[in-house]
Protein backbone atom coordinates (compact mmCIF):
# COMPACT_ATOMS: atom_id res chain seq x y z
CA UNK A 1 0.00 0.00 0.00
CA UNK A 2 1.09 3.94 -0.78
CA UNK A 3 1.00 6.33 2.18
CA UNK A 4 0.53 9.93 2.18
CA UNK A 5 1.54 12.46 4.00
CA UNK A 6 -2.08 14.02 5.67
CA UNK A 7 -2.38 17.48 7.37
CA UNK A 8 -5.74 19.07 8.90
CA UNK A 9 -5.89 22.97 9.80
CA UNK A 10 -8.78 24.92 11.44
CA UNK A 11 -8.96 27.97 9.49
CA UNK A 12 -11.40 31.24 10.11
CA UNK A 13 -13.69 32.42 7.33
CA UNK A 14 -11.32 35.49 6.75
CA UNK A 15 -8.16 32.84 6.25
CA UNK A 16 -10.23 30.79 3.92
CA UNK A 17 -11.20 33.75 1.45
CA UNK A 18 -7.41 34.88 1.46
CA UNK A 19 -5.96 31.34 1.22
CA UNK A 20 -8.59 30.43 -1.63
CA UNK A 21 -7.51 33.30 -3.62
CA UNK A 22 -4.17 32.00 -3.68
CA UNK A 23 -4.66 28.38 -4.14
CA UNK A 24 -6.86 29.85 -7.46
CA UNK A 25 -3.83 31.80 -8.41
CA UNK A 26 -1.40 29.23 -8.55
CA UNK A 27 -2.73 25.57 -8.19
CA UNK A 28 -5.54 24.11 -10.56
CA UNK A 29 -9.04 23.20 -9.33
CA UNK A 30 -10.04 19.62 -9.23
CA UNK A 31 -11.50 18.32 -12.66
CA UNK A 32 -14.49 16.44 -10.78
CA UNK A 33 -15.29 20.27 -9.31
CA UNK A 34 -18.51 22.44 -10.72
CA UNK A 35 -18.41 25.34 -12.51
CA UNK A 36 -18.02 27.17 -8.99
CA UNK A 37 -14.76 24.82 -8.13
CA UNK A 38 -16.51 22.85 -5.72
CA UNK A 39 -18.43 19.44 -5.38
CA UNK A 40 -20.74 18.27 -2.33
CA UNK A 41 -19.56 15.35 -0.71
CA UNK A 42 -22.23 12.72 1.15
CA UNK A 43 -20.04 10.28 3.37
CA UNK A 44 -21.72 7.22 5.93
CA UNK A 45 -19.29 6.03 8.15
CA UNK A 46 -19.02 2.72 10.14
CA UNK A 47 -17.92 2.09 13.52
CA UNK A 48 -18.97 -0.77 16.55
CA UNK A 49 -21.19 -0.55 19.31
CA UNK A 50 -18.27 0.27 21.36
CA UNK A 51 -17.16 2.95 19.07
CA UNK A 52 -13.92 1.70 18.59
CA UNK A 53 -12.84 3.95 15.61
CA UNK A 54 -14.24 7.18 17.34
CA UNK A 55 -12.28 6.33 20.47
CA UNK A 56 -8.87 5.64 18.58
CA UNK A 57 -9.17 8.90 17.08
CA UNK A 58 -9.89 10.95 19.98
CA UNK A 59 -7.54 8.99 21.91
CA UNK A 60 -4.48 9.94 18.75
CA UNK A 61 -3.61 5.77 18.41
CA UNK A 62 -1.19 5.59 16.10
CA UNK A 63 -2.54 2.74 13.98
CA UNK A 64 -6.56 2.46 13.30
CA UNK A 65 -8.80 2.59 10.23
CA UNK A 66 -12.32 3.18 9.57
CA UNK A 67 -14.94 2.44 6.52
CA UNK A 68 -16.85 4.59 4.66
CA UNK A 69 -19.42 4.73 1.93
CA UNK A 70 -19.69 7.89 0.03
CA UNK A 71 -20.70 9.73 -3.11
CA UNK A 72 -20.42 13.25 -4.70
CA UNK A 73 -23.07 15.80 -6.05
CA UNK A 74 -25.65 13.87 -4.92
CA UNK A 75 -25.10 10.64 -7.90
CA UNK A 76 -25.99 7.70 -6.65
CA UNK A 77 -24.56 6.46 -10.02
CA UNK A 78 -21.18 6.14 -8.98
CA UNK A 79 -20.88 4.93 -5.19
CA UNK A 80 -17.67 4.06 -3.50
CA UNK A 81 -17.13 1.48 -0.59
CA UNK A 82 -13.47 3.29 0.96
CA UNK A 83 -11.22 2.16 3.96
CA UNK A 84 -8.61 4.89 5.33
CA UNK A 85 -5.94 3.86 7.03
CA UNK A 86 -3.33 5.77 9.44
CA UNK A 87 -0.13 4.67 10.27
CA UNK A 88 1.67 6.80 12.28
CA UNK A 89 0.57 10.13 10.91
CA UNK A 90 0.71 8.52 6.95
CA UNK A 91 -2.70 7.96 4.90
CA UNK A 92 -3.52 5.90 2.84
CA UNK A 93 -6.85 4.94 1.10
CA UNK A 94 -8.57 2.03 -0.26
CA UNK A 95 -11.68 2.14 -2.76
CA UNK A 96 -14.20 0.03 -4.63
CA UNK A 97 -17.30 0.96 -6.62
CA UNK A 98 -20.26 -0.38 -5.60
CA UNK A 99 -24.02 -0.18 -6.63
CA UNK A 100 -26.92 1.58 -5.07
CA UNK A 101 -28.64 -1.62 -4.72
CA UNK A 102 -25.38 -3.30 -2.79
CA UNK A 103 -25.30 0.14 -0.77
CA UNK A 104 -28.59 -0.07 0.61
CA UNK A 105 -27.99 -3.95 1.11
CA UNK A 106 -25.30 -3.04 3.05
CA UNK A 107 -26.84 -0.20 5.37
CA UNK A 108 -29.62 -2.50 6.06
CA UNK A 109 -27.44 -5.04 7.19
CA UNK A 110 -27.90 -7.45 3.84
CA UNK A 111 -24.58 -8.50 4.40
CA UNK A 112 -24.60 -12.26 3.22
CA UNK A 113 -23.33 -11.67 -0.01
CA UNK A 114 -20.10 -9.45 0.47
CA UNK A 115 -18.37 -13.05 1.87
CA UNK A 116 -18.45 -14.13 -1.71
CA UNK A 117 -17.44 -11.09 -3.48
CA UNK A 118 -14.62 -10.68 -5.68
CA UNK A 119 -13.52 -7.59 -4.11
CA UNK A 120 -11.84 -7.75 -1.04
CA UNK A 121 -12.60 -4.48 0.70
CA UNK A 122 -16.20 -5.79 0.45
CA UNK A 123 -15.12 -9.25 1.89
CA UNK A 124 -12.66 -7.28 4.87
CA UNK A 125 -15.56 -4.97 5.49
CA UNK A 126 -18.04 -8.33 5.77
CA UNK A 127 -16.03 -9.80 8.39
CA UNK A 128 -15.51 -6.81 10.59
CA UNK A 129 -19.40 -6.31 10.25
CA UNK A 130 -19.78 -10.35 11.26
CA UNK A 131 -16.84 -10.20 14.49
CA UNK A 132 -16.18 -6.95 15.40
CA UNK A 133 -20.44 -5.38 15.02
CA UNK A 134 -18.94 -2.94 12.74
CA UNK A 135 -22.30 -0.79 11.31
CA UNK A 136 -23.24 2.36 10.03
CA UNK A 137 -23.02 5.36 12.41
CA UNK A 138 -23.38 8.40 11.47
CA UNK A 139 -23.97 10.86 7.82
CA UNK A 140 -21.25 13.62 7.34
CA UNK A 141 -22.32 16.19 4.53
CA UNK A 142 -19.93 18.91 3.32
CA UNK A 143 -19.22 21.52 0.15
CA UNK A 144 -15.44 20.96 -0.61
CA UNK A 145 -13.03 23.19 -2.84
CA UNK A 146 -10.44 20.73 -4.35
CA UNK A 147 -7.17 22.07 -5.52
CA UNK A 148 -4.32 19.70 -7.14
CA UNK A 149 -0.63 20.89 -7.90
CA UNK A 150 1.22 17.92 -9.95
CA UNK A 151 4.81 18.22 -8.40
CA UNK A 152 4.77 15.95 -4.89
CA UNK A 153 1.07 15.24 -6.61
CA UNK A 154 -0.20 17.46 -4.02
CA UNK A 155 -3.96 18.00 -3.38
CA UNK A 156 -5.34 20.54 -0.89
CA UNK A 157 -9.00 20.84 -0.06
CA UNK A 158 -11.27 23.63 1.99
CA UNK A 159 -13.84 21.94 3.20
CA UNK A 160 -17.05 23.82 5.04
CA UNK A 161 -20.76 23.46 5.75
CA UNK A 162 -20.26 20.67 7.76
CA UNK A 163 -23.50 18.77 8.62
CA UNK A 164 -24.35 15.72 10.27
CA UNK A 165 -27.41 13.37 10.18
CA UNK A 166 -27.72 12.68 14.03
CA UNK A 167 -28.88 8.92 14.07
CA UNK A 168 -30.43 8.69 10.88
CA UNK A 169 -27.86 6.06 8.30
CA UNK A 170 -30.22 6.26 5.10
CA UNK A 171 -27.59 8.08 3.23
CA UNK A 172 -28.98 7.12 0.10
CA UNK A 173 -32.24 9.18 0.79
CA UNK A 174 -31.95 12.86 -0.60
CA UNK A 175 -34.62 13.84 1.88
CA UNK A 176 -32.26 12.50 4.77
CA UNK A 177 -32.47 15.88 7.40
CA UNK A 178 -29.12 17.00 8.71
CA UNK A 179 -28.18 19.80 10.71
CA UNK A 180 -24.96 21.89 11.49
CA UNK A 181 -22.04 20.42 12.78
CA UNK A 182 -22.11 22.89 16.20
CA UNK A 183 -19.32 25.09 15.48
CA UNK A 184 -17.54 22.93 13.28
CA UNK A 185 -15.16 25.79 11.62
CA UNK A 186 -13.34 24.98 7.78
CA UNK A 187 -11.14 22.82 7.37
CA UNK A 188 -8.14 23.04 5.49
CA UNK A 189 -6.87 19.27 4.46
CA UNK A 190 -3.07 18.77 2.91
CA UNK A 191 -2.08 15.77 1.54
CA UNK A 192 0.81 14.78 -0.55
CA UNK A 193 3.57 12.40 -0.91
CA UNK A 194 7.53 12.71 -0.61
CA UNK A 195 7.19 16.60 0.19
CA UNK A 196 5.43 19.44 -0.60
CA UNK A 197 7.07 22.39 -2.73
CA UNK A 198 7.98 25.38 -1.20
CA UNK A 199 5.59 27.20 -3.63
CA UNK A 200 2.21 25.52 -1.98
CA UNK A 201 4.02 26.02 1.65
CA UNK A 202 4.27 29.52 0.87
CA UNK A 203 0.63 29.80 -0.13
CA UNK A 204 -0.61 27.96 3.09
CA UNK A 205 2.02 30.04 5.47
CA UNK A 206 2.07 26.70 7.12
CA UNK A 207 4.22 27.69 10.08
CA UNK A 208 1.81 30.03 11.10
CA UNK A 209 -1.08 26.97 11.95
CA UNK A 210 -0.47 24.00 14.04
CA UNK A 211 -1.82 20.57 12.46
CA UNK A 212 -4.39 19.33 14.52
CA UNK A 213 -6.84 16.05 14.99
CA UNK A 214 -10.10 17.35 14.16
CA UNK A 215 -12.25 14.85 12.53
CA UNK A 216 -15.30 15.47 10.43
CA UNK A 217 -16.65 11.83 11.64
CA UNK A 218 -15.66 13.00 15.33
CA UNK A 219 -17.16 16.25 15.31
CA UNK A 220 -20.81 14.87 13.36
CA UNK A 221 -20.75 11.65 16.21
CA UNK A 222 -21.35 14.61 18.95
CA UNK A 223 -24.71 14.58 17.53
CA UNK A 224 -25.49 11.13 17.09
Amino acid sequence: MEFRHEYKYYINYGDYIVLRQRLRAVLQSDPHADENGEYHIRSLYFDNYSDKALREKLDGVNIREKFRIRYYNHDLNVILLEKKSKINGLCNKQSVNITKEQAQKIIHGEIEWMGKSKEHLLVELYAKMCYEQLRPKVIVDYTREPFIFPAGNVRITLDRDIRTGLSDVDALNPDVITIPAGDAKILLEVKYDAFLPTVVRDILQLNDRRANAFSKYASCRMYG
